[in-house]
């Protein structure tokens, strides 16, 4: 017996939920991810757990979540448009009430492209607070190595202070919006969609042919996470391209083609692999959550309360 179709409005609250739990579930791996891809001279973490430990030791537990009122304020938008964006494009793509699989794979791509609108910023703000943390490690870590310098009698000037102050969402913002980041933001979007299309699209599909709950699961767990995998490479390399303030002999780069090269003259293939088991970490509770969501139909009992 066929399912009752998913309003537009009951998945635009299953994908915000969904969005707001598995970001507060996963961030704190989301973060290693992204301190691990940066790291390029000094060898702060030597991995994921290695992260994790020095992060709450440094900076405490919350010190896991830098940046995700980013991601927790922009998920519920993001979300929203790109399940219209692909509700739009599977009716565009729809033929006699049936959707091929070539329809279904341009509609997620079609989808996709749209969502980078939001995601690029958020990305890039997002990425600035979660490796700052690395960067002040880095600095520790430099300072440690240097021999103590010879005491001086002279104070201290106030007005410059020896460490870095704490850069806030408002000041990167305003840095992304100067006109050369705003030209390398805009350069960014591509990479950005077609790393997007690695995000299990499971629950996207029509509900009338929905697979049952745990051969879904897997099929998508297996697949998210391989998907993951194989796109790491350009997730590295986005990684860096968004990151503004680099480390001491950090390099900088001036597009994808510069990126790569460097990363493979100086770090070696396997530096494209940075951070490829926290990704696929990542996929399985995102995509157990989401499932779990529209399992439950959360976004039709709450407009059932509300209605």
């Amino acid at each position: 017996m066929a399912e009752k179709k998913v309003s537009l409005p009951a998945k635009l609250i299953n994908g915000g939920v969904a969005g707001l739990v598995g970001v507060t579930c996963v961030f704190p791996i989301d973060l290693a991810k992204t301190r691990l891809q940066n790291q390029q001279g000094a060898r702060v973490y030597s991995g994921m757990l290695d992260c994790l430990a020095k992060t709450i030791r440094a900076e405490g537990y919350f010190g896991m979540y830098r940046g995700a009122a980013v991601n927790l304020t922009l998920v519920t938008p993001e979300k929203a448009i790109k399940l219209a964006a692909n509700d739009v494009f599977r009716q565009q793509l729809s033929r006699d009430g049936k959707l091929p699989l070539w329809g279904e794979i341009l509609a997620g791509c079609g989808a996709g492209t749209c969502q980078v609108v939001v995601t690029t910023p958020m990305e890039m703000l997002k990425i600035q607070l979660q490796d700052a943390g690395r960067l002040a490690a880095q600095r520790s870590v430099t300072t440690t190595a240097a021999p103590d310098p010879a005491p001086s009698l002279v104070a201290p000037n106030p007005t410059h202070p020896a460490s870095t102050p704490r850069r806030s969402a408002t000041r990167i913002t305003l840095e992304l919006l100067s006109e050369h980041n705003l030209y390398r933001l805009k350069r960014l979007i591509t990479m950005d969609h077609f790393i997007s299309l690695d995000e299990a699209p499971g629950c996207q599909g029509d509900p009338q042919e929905r697979a049952p709950f745990l051969q879904s699961f897997l099929a998508g767990c297996t697949a998210g996470s391989v998907a993951a995998v194989a796109v790491t490479p350009m997730d590295v390399i986005k990684t860096r391209l968004q990151t503004l303030q680099k480390g001491e002999g950090e390099d900088s780069y001036r597009g994808i083609l510069d990126c790569t090269r460097r990363i493979l003259r100086r770090e070696g293939p396997a530096a494209f692999l940075k951070g490829a088991t926290c990704r696929a970490l990542v996929i399985a509770p995102l995509f157990g959550i989401a499932q779990g969501v529209y399992f439950l139909g959360v976004g039709e009992q709450v407009l059932g309360l509300l209605g």
